[in-house]
């Protein structure tokens, strides 16, 4: 692990950690591996001296920490008096391997970049947590689809690490269905168009800008697609728009990070988890519909887990509902009452942990 570099940014403080010669857990290696990540609030220490009021949030796939750092999520989420008050916890918001700010195959690396995991982003965002901010044990691990399915395996990874966890929009299942067949359209469209010359293009790829709008619609709900789409002028207004933001995406970078979801498959050690688990789905969230009652069929598997099915509105815009934060703070909320409530009871029963 090398020198971290500061800057100061309002209202969070970011930094980059450098991890040497890194070994993934396909034995590749990268001689010097960046991680970025910010923070908000300060580290409150106990008796004994350690810090007790850290919170680990985790973004979606081609986000980094800016998307929750954004003034939606901080009126929010971390304002004064919101669930997770900067005043009272210490937020930790890292850039995953892959996004953002952190090594990434755009960086220059391109193909030649390590095939990373969800295995391996968990263990980095662990290192970054205990070796580098000295945290010991997590109040909560709070994560967004990608960072929700993140939130699930530091639950089995490192059991003893976090009081709970809250899964946003994330199963405990391995990808399979609809959500598997879209990745693999995309990462077909890339690899199989003849600019992509093995990531090595200078133009962004024709068929990564039309497949994109593959993913905007997985990820909006099919109410409001109706609403917005009236008609064809509004379906090519939708498919522009889509190709304009791909254009300022790598794909080598959504390439990476969709194939980084195939050792992703917690359900067969849910009943290993200790923390107490608060998951919260959208009923219309096409990615990962409620009508294959996956949460129905796993949560009874999590001692201390349970679910909350929010339903939609017009207010809302299936998997993307995430990106809105104040139209789900009151679920934040539930479950940090419930972790507080947790360790109230536990220290009654048992003494301070």
């Amino acid at each position: 692990m090398g020198d971290i570099v500061s800057d100061r940014e309002t209202p969070a403080t970011h930094a980059d950690v450098w991890f040497d010669d890194y070994r993934f857990r396909n034995g590749q290696r990268l001689a010097r591996l960046r991680m970025h990540y910010a923070t908000l609030g300060e580290a409150h220490r106990d008796a004994a001296g350690r810090i007790d009021n850290a919170i680990l949030l985790l973004h979606w796939t081609r986000a980094d920490a800016r998307v929750l750092l954004t003034t939606e999520y901080v009126d929010a989420l971390f304002a004064p008096g919101m669930p997770l008050d900067a005043r009272r916890f210490f937020l930790i918001f890292p850039d995953n391997v892959g996004h953002g700010r952190s090594s990434k195959p755009s960086d220059g690396m391109k193909t030649a970049f390590p095939n990373y995991g969800y295995g391996d982003m968990v263990d980095l965002q662990h290192r970054l947590v205990t070796e580098v901010l000295g945290v010991e044990r997590l109040r909560a691990v709070v994560g967004m689809s990608m960072g929700g399915m993140h939130a699930w395996r530091w639950a089995q990874a490192f059991p003893d690490a976090m009081d709970g966890i809250m899964p946003i929009v994330s199963l405990p299942t391995k990808i399979s269905g609809r959500n598997l067949l879209w990745r693999r359209m995309i990462i077909d469209a890339i690899r199989s168009d003849p600019a992509w010359n093995d990531g090595h293009y200078d133009e962004p790829p024709e068929g990564w800008l039309r497949a994109y709008a593959i993913l905007r619609m997985m990820t909006d709900s099919v109410p409001h697609l109706q609403s917005i789409i009236p008609d064809i002028d509004a379906a090519e207004q939708f498919l522009g728009a889509a190709r304009a933001q791909a254009a300022s995406i790598d794909a080598n970078d959504v390439l990476y990070a969709l194939e980084a979801s195939a050792d992703y498959d917690p359900e067969p050690e849910l009943a290993s988890i200790k923390a107490n688990v608060f998951a919260l789905a959208f009923s219309d969230d096409e990615l990962n519909p409620a009508s294959l009652n996956v949460l129905e069929r796993c949560m009874p598997l999590v001692a201390r887990g349970r679910f909350v099915m929010q339903g939609g509105s017009k207010e809302t815009v299936g998997h993307s509902t995430t990106s809105h934060p104040g139209l789900w703070t009151a679920h934040v909320a539930a479950f940090m009452r419930e972790l507080e409530d947790a360790r109230w009871t536990h220290e009654r029963a048992c003494g301070p942990a």
